[in-house]
């Protein structure tokens, strides 16, 4: 149960477009922002960090970025991220048999080296103590350019923020990001925790 409830969509009238970027993005307001709602300055200043990340001139697939997400969001632990991230990358492009294979990244032929590699460096940067070495930065920039590489981490720092406010909220996950959860991130342990 969430430490705080979310406020209804028209508690902040001035937020109407923010909220509509993220129904964009997921196809709902999330209710870590109807939470988060009670200071709307931070709302809008998740949506301008969100749409600089996410831009639509991105030289890094979105739906891809959207898998960044996932698992900087599995290395921190944050169940609702895990499942937000993969609802975004459907509603992106990714195919849902590109997400069903999530757990195989390593070896699925979905996946390309170049993928393989900015997988394990968000793997890796969402971990505490930071894991990102020398080693994994050689191979990162043998598949991505430095423009790419800082997009990748702007992703990875997005969801960081996301990872610290839903795990310290325990926010509530939704229906469509839960069935998913379900059906795809179980068979690796997922379970929902504080988040259902």
């Amino acid at each position: 149960m969430a430490h705080l409830e979310p406020l209804s969509p028209d508690t902040t009238p001035e937020l109407a477009d923010d909220f509509a970027i993220f129904e964009r993005i997921l196809g709902f307001v999330p209710n870590s922002l109807l939470t988060m709602q009670r200071k709307p300055a931070i709302v809008k200043g998740f949506g301008e960090l969100t749409k600089a990340v996410m831009s639509q001139d991105s030289e890094v697939d979105l739906g891809f970025k959207r898998l960044i997400a996932h698992f900087c969001s599995r290395a921190a632990g944050c169940q609702y991220c895990e499942a937000h991230s993969l609802i975004a990358a459907e509603i992106h492009g990714v195919s849902h048999e590109k997400v069903q294979a999530i757990w195989d990244y390593k070896t699925s032929d979905l996946y390309t080296p170049a993928e393989r590699v900015a997988l394990d460096y968000a793997l890796a940067a969402g971990s505490v103590p930071n894991a990102v070495d020398e080693a994994l930065m050689v191979e990162m920039k043998q598949h991505w350019s430095e423009n790419q590489i800082v997009e990748i981490l702007g992703a990875v720092c997005l969801y960081g923020f996301l990872n610290r406010w839903n795990d310290s909220m325990a926010t509530d996950l939704e229906e469509s990001p839960k069935a998913l959860g379900n059906e795809v991130l179980s068979q690796g342990g997922w379970t929902g925790g504080k988040h259902v």
